[in-house]
């Protein structure tokens, strides 16, 4: 079987280049002869533009590729993968494109079916689906139990993104039963993985005594494993619904065990995770506003260093100063709160999107009943795909009111 660096040589031979000028402007006569040898391999880029030189299509470099080549095309791959810049992710996926048809069989084809599954949905491409399921069969003829673990996860998590909540659940326990049912034993860390987005999605759908049920078996299981790394989100989903159920004995203990972790795991994020969580109390359920702004004031300095926070504390800022009567300066407060991408989760999304219903009667306070519907329907329309909750009840009613008086007006 031809190596790709002999392919390469065949074809530059059969259009009568020399090294040199098949080389051209963007490799070195060296580096070229260096890839014909086998003793380099070419970037994506070059890879490319070797085949442009030589007038074939990609894929016919790719002509019966060897496992070794697909090796490493796979390291080079999964060395892109790990950063956020969409033009990497885009030239993984133009490399791995051509030889789509070849990645029947083996870990490597899985992997890289995997990885051009998930870089395509990223990059809003429609064909995603149907490499994740090319992937999971190849893992499942392989018995590669956590990789066709993590392709079921991201098949459920597309569906919970685009916040059909319901169904992201559903696919998620069809492929847990798929993954289950293929072997009496499951690795400790596919397991917590499957728990804990069951978990995530369970409390999503308002399902909070399975949830619990789950989560608590889940962190036993950590327990007894020794494995802590999915503890901590555990715990910060289950304050969260506490939160909303205003049981403050279940509130104070999963804070309680928040900080317990935080000594654990040197983890200082779930100090301001709980210090937020309080000032969202004192501000959304008990309307304590000037404690609420004493303590943003207090946390300030510390929160310029955790940028994941500083959001959440402007809402809670714009909400405390609407509560206080200052409407202006809630509503400077409100318009600098922008909502992150990653955020996905129904609570989380539930209480960003309070932030338009605050802006809304903040300019109802200030006679503006155009911008104060406005930003009444904004706030209704994102609601509008989230589940019941007492954020979605606060904006409904909002937004009926503000209707209300606008007709009246």
């Amino acid at each position: 079987m031809n190596t790709l660096g002999e392919r390469i040589r065949s074809l530059r031979k059969q259009k009568k280049l020399t090294l040199e000028v098949c080389a051209g402007k963007q490799m070195t006569k060296g580096m070229l002869s260096l890839i014909e040898n086998n003793k380099a391999n070419p970037s994506m880029e070059n890879l490319n533009y070797l085949a442009k030189r030589l007038e074939v299509d990609l894929s016919e470099l790719w002509a019966d590729i060897s496992g070794e080549e697909l090796k490493k095309l796979l390291d080079e791959a999964e060395t892109f993968i790990k950063t956020e810049d969409v033009e990497n992710h885009l030239e993984v996926v133009e490399r791995i494109e051509p030889i789509l048809p070849k990645l029947t069989k083996g870990y490597e084809a899985g992997r890289l079916l995997e990885i051009y599954s998930k870089l395509s949905f990223n990059l809003k491409r429609n064909n995603w689906e149907v490499y994740a399921e090319k992937a999971s069969v190849i893992y499942d003829e392989l018995n590669i139990l956590p990789r066709q673990a993590a392709v079921g996860i991201f098949r459920a998590l597309v569906l919970f993104i685009e916040h059909h909540y319901e169904e992201a659940l559903d696919r998620l326990m069809q492929e847990r039963q798929k993954v289950e049912g293929k072997s009496g034993y499951i690795d400790p860390l596919t397991k917590l993985d499957l728990d804990t987005y069951e978990v995530l999605m369970r409390f999503a759908v308002n399902d909070s005594e399975e949830a619990t049920r789950v989560m608590n078996e889940a962190i036993a299981y950590s327990k007894k494993e020794l494995i802590f790394y999915q503890t901590g989100q555990l715990y910060r989903i289950a304050a969260y619904q506490a939160l909303h159920d205003e049981n403050e004995e279940k509130l104070s203990y999963y804070e309680r065990k928040i900080l317990e972790y935080k000594k654990f795991a040197e983890d200082e994020q779930s100090v301001f995770f709980t210090e937020i969580m309080r000032i969202h109390q004192l501000n959304s359920f008990k309307h304590k506003y000037n404690e609420a702004l004493k303590q943003l004031d207090a946390m300030q300095k510390l929160l310029e260093d955790e940028p994941i926070f500083i959001n959440y504390a402007k809402l809670e800022r714009g909400k405390a100063l609407y509560g206080l009567g200052r409407f202006e300066e809630a509503l400077k407060q409100l318009k600098q709160v922008t909502i992150s991408e990653l955020l996905h989760h129904p609570f989380d999304l539930s209480i960003y999107y309070e932030k338009d219903a605050y802006a809304a009667l903040c300019h109802l306070k200030l006679g503006d009943l155009v911008n104060a519907l406005k930003f009444a329907e904004v706030a209704e329309a994102n609601m509008s795909l989230m589940p019941d909750s007492l954020y979605k009840q606060f904006v409904l009613q909002t937004a009926e009111e503000i209707r209300g008086q606008t007709k009246h007006s």
